[in-house]
């Protein structure tokens, strides 16, 4: 069987409808950045996606190639993520979708270095005519969250997130989002195929204790 991290890693990616703290350990990715409407039809939001699969799906089949990673192993590739933020605004302003910066990312097993990223870039390029060059390897490490499974469209995220601060209020926490420190989105529904009101979305605040 492959190794999925859904899986394997229960706790951070089938959290219960309800909050609860967690603490996150450092992880890589592959990254795309980009400030868009993530709505706009084959915009740069989209092809930011068909960028990570590309290099995402060239890792994933490398042990098919003559290129072979140090300590791989067969896996799943991980879901989509997101971490997002918009300037000068308290919280997220959802009518001004325009003005999201964004971070799209999926997550890498630890096994793959710099050195196979950059390789997984060039030969995604080659091989799917596509320019892949906007992915970087990124490192975050997260520490301590508070997350909760969203139900529903995006839209009504805001009413999922008051009451993660309502628990954060009651149990002598803050959140602690900054630069540094994003709103941070796990993609468990494909929007393609499952209707809205059934998506499930993670969603995930960085934390301090009050």
């Amino acid at each position: 069987m492959a190794f999925d991290f859904k899986k394997e890693y229960r706790e951070f990616y089938m959290p219960k409808n309800k909050p609860e703290i967690v603490t996150v350990p450092k992880a890589n990715y592959i990254a795309v950045r980009g400030k868009s409407n993530p709505n706009d039809e084959g915009g740069e939001y989209k092809q930011a996606i068909g960028i990570l699969y590309a290099v995402a799906y060239t890792l994933k089949m490398s042990y098919k190639t003559d290129y072979k990673i140090e300590g791989f192993f067969e896996y799943v590739v991980p879901p989509l993520e997101g971490f997002w933020w918009q300037e000068n605004i308290e919280g997220i302003d959802y009518t001004d979708k325009a003005s999201f910066n964004w971070i799209s990312v999926i997550r890498l097993p630890d096994f793959v270095t710099q050195k196979d990223f950059e390789w997984a870039v060039e030969t995604a390029s080659k091989k799917k005519k596509l320019d892949c060059s906007s992915a970087e390897f990124l490192t975050v490490d997260e520490g301590l969250c508070v997350q909760i499974m969203h139900f529903g469209p995006f839209d009504d995220e805001p009413a999922t997130v008051a009451v993660m601060d309502r628990f954060l209020a009651e149990n002598g926490y803050e959140n602690d989002l900054s630069a540094e420190r994003l709103h941070h989105e796990i993609y468990m529904s494909d929007a393609r195929k499952v209707p809205p009101e059934k998506w499930k979305t993670v969603i995930r605040h960085p934390i301090k204790k009050l």
